[in-house]
């Protein structure tokens, strides 16, 4: 029988590498295309300066995906995860329907 002790010695170190390959996994993650069925959905743009106001009147100037709450890119990335796109990396620049300011 192990103790409480070496459990804790082997389950955190192993929890640390899971972390550690999951965020390599989603940097490895590839872009979305605007044409994808859900960033279609969403309104996606790459470059929010093209997103068409008309259409999308909750789009402000300034509202971008690096400054989501939905992103999970770091401070500074040029790309990033979104999981409201399948995990597929977003551009910190773009922007889409469900922009929701970072807490």
């Amino acid at each position: 029988m192990t103790s409480r002790r070496q459990f804790m010695m082997t389950i955190v170190p192993a929890c640390a590498a899971l972390s550690a390959l999951g965020a390599a996994h989603a940097a490895d993650a590839p872009k979305v295309d605007e044409k994808d069925p859900a960033a279609v959905g969403l309104g996606y743009k790459a470059d929010a300066t093209k997103v068409d106001a008309k259409n999308y009147p909750t789009y402000k100037a300034g509202n971008v995906c690096g400054g989501c709450q939905f992103f999970q890119g770091k401070a500074g990335d040029a790309w990033g995860p979104c999981p409201l796109l399948g995990g597929k990396q977003v551009s910190a620049k773009g922007w889409c329907s469900a922009w929701a300011k970072k807490a």
